[in-house]
């Protein structure tokens, strides 16, 4: 009877903040753990949470910088140390904070000479600058540097549109993503049927939000995902009355073995997600945007077809086929040979 009741309470999950520090204004840091969990459910958890930590949170970024003045996004200005794409990549940088929907607009207009930064930018009430020293550009002589922008919030990873450049408007590539790294580790204990674990998460963030309140954001999404399977039953998958019904044929033992013999090798690797492989989230975002998802999708490419990837470069290439080396003992040139005979 005592045994019982300790099982129960031991069962019950809590969560705990075990570390948290600021190592700047664009980057904080937390680590969580949570337990007790059976056998499984750590990875369980752990692999959900960093999915929806990377993919499934909110950022606000500058999308578009548009100035008539400007005649093309490499040209050079006089009086401005930077040239507009430079200035463009700056822009790109900055960390914003709000509850916006959608799309709003800002602006900068100063007078030289003296150095813009991210203070200068006018914004709207409802949204914040993380770190109103982030540099813009320099201005040499007294010019009026005026230009306007649109900012956005979104979730991933957009890239800007090629030839994409008309009335002075030009397109930046948005980071939305306000996570910047997810690492999850296990610790076990116990023996036997009594084995538990804990799971470990650390949550590195760009300093728009906590990474305790990116962890409660995360799990709400996820949360809200899986709502639907809740109501599964109250759904009718009864079959219409006129729907022909399909006989199958029946595969003796034998052949049915068989077949799982030759399946077993694809059937896992279908099962092995490429979020699992725990690589850099441009990266990851990169094979999502390519249809690449397990490590199935990623074994059929070759590193001729990897470095096709848009913005993906030999680097890219590299720290694939070194997780691939490191975690699983694959050669990627093998995987391709074999694919071709």
């Amino acid at each position: 009877m005592v045994r019982d009741k300790i099982r129960v309470s031991t069962r019950t999950l809590q969560w705990k903040c075990v570390e948290s520090r600021t190592d700047s204004k664009c980057l904080y840091y937390g680590r969580f753990i949570l337990s007790p969990l059976l056998k499984g459910q750590a990875d369980t958890i752990g692999i959900a949470m960093r999915r929806a930590l990377l993919g499934e949170m909110e950022g606000t970024c500058i999308t578009r910088a548009k100035s008539e003045k400007i005649p093309h996004e490499y040209s050079t200005l006089v009086g401005i140390q930077e040239s507009v794409h430079d200035i463009l990549m700056n822009l790109k940088e900055i960390i914003l904070r709000s509850n916006l929907y959608g799309t709003c607009e800002a602006s900068i207009c100063v007078r030289g000479p003296r150095c813009v930064t991210a203070q200068d930018i006018i914004l709207p009430p409802y949204v914040e600058i993380v770190d109103n020293t982030q540099h813009i550009a320099s201005l040499t002589e007294p010019i009026d540097f005026c230009i306007g922008l649109q900012l956005e919030r979104n979730r991933g990873y957009h890239i800007k549109a090629p030839n994409n450049f008309q009335d002075g408007s030009y397109p930046i590539d948005a980071l939305f993503m306000p996570v910047r790294n997810v690492n999850h580790s296990i610790h076990s204990y116990g023996n036997g049927n009594e084995k538990q674990e804990i799971l470990f998460l650390e949550i590195w963030t760009n300093g728009s939000l906590t990474p305790k309140e990116a962890l409660y954001e995360a799990s709400r999404n996820l949360i809200d995902l899986l709502i639907p399977f809740l109501h599964a039953e109250e759904e009718n998958f009864h079959l219409a009355d006129n729907q022909p019904k399909v006989s199958l044929p029946l595969l003796t033992f034998h052949d049915r073995l068989t077949q799982l013999r030759k399946k077993k090798t694809k059937i896992v690797l279908k099962l092995i997600f490429i979020d699992q492989l725990e690589l850099p989230s441009r990266i990851y975002n990169c094979l999502k945007k390519s249809n690449i998802h397990t490590l199935a999708d990623l074994l059929n490419n070759s590193q001729e077809d990897l470095i096709k990837i848009k913005h993906f470069d030999i680097d890219d290439v590299k720290k694939i086929l070194d997780t691939l080396e490191k975690h699983f003992g694959i050669d990627l040139h093998l995987t391709k040979a074999k694919k071709k005979r």
